[in-house]
């Protein structure tokens, strides 16, 4: 299971492996103050990205769209965050404000369309192409 976060609400029993998946450190938190396993800084938007979108939500397809893309040609970036979550829960954590527009649940969704085709029986006896 993947759920998504802010960094700034307090750990949970369940949120299980916590990941930052930001390139830059949360503004105004120190670092003993943020319980993570793991910072993942490659799986988050490239900086030329995450400063186009700016935060504008009439920009949200075309960075999910874009930010996607990114994705698909790192795969060495997410895959050990999908690998952690078949063991169990993992928590992709996010600094934005915005709860509705940011790069942790396009990375959510990602994973879990990932997990989907992986998981698909006719994916696995194709093997690799």
């Amino acid at each position: 299971m993947i759920r998504v976060k802010r960094t700034y609400d307090a750990p949970a029993r369940g949120d299980g492996v916590r990941i930052l998946v930001e390139r830059l450190w949360p503004r105004g938190m120190k670092k003993e103050e943020l319980v993570i396993d793991s910072w993942e800084k490659q799986v988050a938007p490239s900086a030329e990205l995450r400063k186009w979108f700016d935060h504008r939500a009439e920009r949200w397809e075309e960075f999910r769209r874009r930010y996607r893309a990114e994705l698909e040609r790192n795969p060495s970036a997410w895959q050990p965050i999908l690998r952690a979550a078949r063991r169990g829960t993992v928590t992709l954590l996010y600094s934005a404000h915005d709860t509705q527009h940011n790069g942790a649940l396009v990375l959510q969704d990602f994973l879990a369309d990932r997990a989907k085709t992986r998981a698909s029986p006719g994916e696995a006896a194709k093997g690799p192409q």
